[in-house]
């Protein structure tokens, strides 16, 4: 009998036992505060997309034979009470992940294996690429650069097919008093269930179910990823990007899977830069995977993975500004307002969001690392950590001092104001591209507009000086409000070092 976390090691206890007890585990060190600021660990849209999901898959485990038992406590302790339980278990089976706190949880269940002579099995899943399967010969010679990583494996490593679909599984064993047990409320782990905001641009649930539909409408019915790379930049709605990423986060599907269906639609209907662009993209979550299976702790380190002092702030009065989407820069509180109603942000917004706390308030990067671990939906504890690194100029960047302009960047993203209107609905009276700088309208267009500066709106907390470039003028393909009858389209216009990665943008004024 095995014990195992459901994942492909499935396949592994399908060849290894005559019963099987899939098992998931609620950890209330899942539902603490973070280690620095004291946020949740866990916030309510996760949480109903988690929820969501443990539902799914025990309905799929249920249909083959099986189901989904589930517990609450401590991981090491529900393993060796069904141990006691069950009376003969062979072997207990997961998944091996790299952060460190989830390794302490590891190497407790190892203990209380041990101690109970049961063997271990594990395996390496989650990414891509396989770990054994990297071209060096140990992680700790892990490129520091994403460009080197990514030239090396593209030609010297290669991703594994994906394994068979099991549709049926062993079952439990015959255990009197072995229950499945209730999926928990979120009002059972002291949570409040989600209030769905119909602005969201990810309206989804969670389970596997809805990541295969997911993923059969973007490339299959609607060949929306034949344009992924000009579209991705994109603010509002759901086609502009995969949004793949929550299902990816709690394993509702495997990056081998999508980058199978890649290879399938570039040989059924068409192959380029956009098709490539989502298996590069998967190579970056792998890439951060990989980071942080080689540097652990210091991926949380206030001075980063280059041990670099840097005199963060801590102003609580400027954090609770941002993370509230108060800042008074309407591109910044824009973002920061879907993040907070939706659990859900763009990929333009998270980095425009984290330059600006962390270059232009100076504020420690890990107030907004936290932040983001507490509320997104999408939340994957290496890449996000490995990102706010990124952005706060102490992670993998090989350029120096990189910060974005937050008045171009709406500007070039959001260049007839649609995307702040949506959530700043205080400034829709402003017409245009204005309003991305309402502070330096007349008295008489703010009047006009109903707005009051400082009042129904704030004044920005903080200037800097590259602004002032890109205020007072016309953006580029500003779509007019009026007499031709077409509303305005919520895909920026891509230009030439647009639509790409700002890992990888070659423009020094962003």
């Amino acid at each position: 009998m095995q014990i195992c976390i459901p994942s492909h090691v499935f396949h592994w206890a399908q060849r290894n036992a005559e019963h099987i007890v899939p098992l998931y585990c609620f950890d209330p060190s899942h539902y603490l505060g973070t280690a620095n600021y004291n946020l949740p660990r866990t916030g309510p849209f996760r949480l109903r997309f988690l929820l969501d999901s443990i539902q799914d898959l025990r309905t799929s485990l249920i249909q083959r034979g099986s189901t989904l038992v589930v517990r609450r406590g401590r991981p090491e302790e529900v393993v060796g009470d069904l141990i006691k339980q069950l009376g003969s278990v062979s072997a207990v089976a997961f998944h091996e992940e790299v952060v460190p706190e989830d390794q302490q949880v590891e190497r407790g269940v190892r203990d209380i294996c041990s101690q109970m002579k049961v063997k271990v099995h594990t395996c390496w899943g989650s990414t891509l690429y396989h770990r054994d399967d990297l071209p060096f010969n140990h992680l700790s010679r892990l490129p520091d650069i994403y460009t080197q990583f990514r030239k090396a494996v593209e030609t010297q490593g290669r991703v594994r097919p994906v394994l068979p679909t099991l549709d049926q599984l062993k079952p439990l064993p015959p255990v009197s008093g072995l229950d499945e047990g209730p999926i928990p409320s979120p009002e059972d782990l002291e949570q409040t269930d989600i209030v769905r905001d119909p602005r969201s641009a990810f309206p989804c649930s969670g389970g596997e179910t809805q990541a295969l539909a997911r993923l059969q409408h973007y490339f299959w019915d609607t060949d929306a990823v034949a344009t992924y790379k000009e579209t991705r930049n994109g603010l509002i709605g759901l086609d502009y990007s995969t949004k793949f990423s929550p299902w990816l986060a709690v394993g509702c599907i495997s990056p081998r899977y999508i980058y199978q269906q890649i290879k399938k639609y570039e040989s059924e209907r068409t192959a380029n830069q956009s098709t490539y662009w989502v298996v590069f993209e998967l190579l970056w979550r792998d890439y951060f995977k990989f980071v942080g299976a080689k540097y652990g702790d210091r991926l949380f380190d206030i001075k980063g993975l280059q041990d670099k002092s840097i005199p963060w702030k801590k102003d609580m009065n400027l954090f609770n500004a941002w993370k509230e989407g108060r800042t008074g820069v309407p591109f910044v509180d824009a973002n920061m307002r879907e993040l907070a109603l939706t659990g859900f942000m763009s990929n333009r917004g998270r980095q425009n969001v984290a330059s600006f706390l962390t270059k232009d308030l100076g504020l420690d990067w890990r107030m907004g690392a936290e932040w983001f671990h507490y509320l997104l939906v999408d939340h994957d504890v290496s890449s996000n950590y490995g990102n706010w690194l990124y952005s706060a100029g102490i992670g993998n960047d090989p350029r120096e001092n990189r910060k974005f302009n937050m008045i171009k960047q709406g500007l070039d993203y959001d260049n007839n104001g649609d995307y702040v209107r949506h959530w700043v609905p205080e400034l829709k009276g402003i017409r245009g591209g204005e309003v991305h700088t309402p502070w330096t309208l007349s008295s008489a267009s703010l009047s006009h507009a109903l707005v009051s500066l400082n009042d129904t709106y704030p004044s920005p907390i903080v200037m800097a000086p590259e602004w002032s470039r890109h205020t007072n003028k016309k953006p580029v393909g500003v779509v007019k409000e009026s007499g031709s009858g077409k509303g305005p389209s919520h895909t920026p216009k891509q230009h030439k070092d647009r639509g790409i990665d700002f890992y990888f943008s070659r423009s020094k004024n962003f």
